[in-house]
């Protein structure tokens, strides 16, 4: 089992910044890939960022339009989520999401293709 913890959510306004880390302990060494997604009161899950270890691509959902960047710092087998101009609408429950199981390409943004989840942790952004 692959335990994921996030943190690094809470309050701030538009146009702020935060950085969202997820911890993966436990049997991670088979993972290959980690992900967030995020949702939103009323809405469904969505898709936000995904980093693979090898090769090393990441992927974003086109909304951003670059301003959210995933990263990984192998040695504390964290990923983090630095998220800047930041808008009302980027307000979410953000999850952490991670995936031993074979990538098949294209399925980066697919929450089914994840086994491993976190708790998830608030961003609020305020107007």
């Amino acid at each position: 089992q692959v335990q994921l913890v996030e943190s690094g959510g809470g309050l701030v306004q538009a146009g702020g910044s935060l950085r969202l880390s997820c911890a993966a302990s436990g049997r991670t060494l088979n993972n290959n890939r980690m992900g967030w997604f995020r949702q939103a009161p009323g809405k469904e899950r969505e898709f936000v960022a995904a980093i693979r270890w090898s090769p090393p691509i990441t992927y974003y959902a086109e909304f951003l339009k670059g301003r959210f960047g995933i990263t990984r710092d192998n040695a504390k087998n964290t990923v983090y989520l630095q998220m800047n101009s930041l808008k009302p609408e980027d307000t979410a429950v953000y999850y952490c999401a991670a995936s031993d199981r074979l990538y098949t390409s294209g399925t980066y943004n697919r929450g089914d293709e994840y086994n491993y989840w976190g708790q998830g942790t608030q961003v609020t952004v305020s107007s």
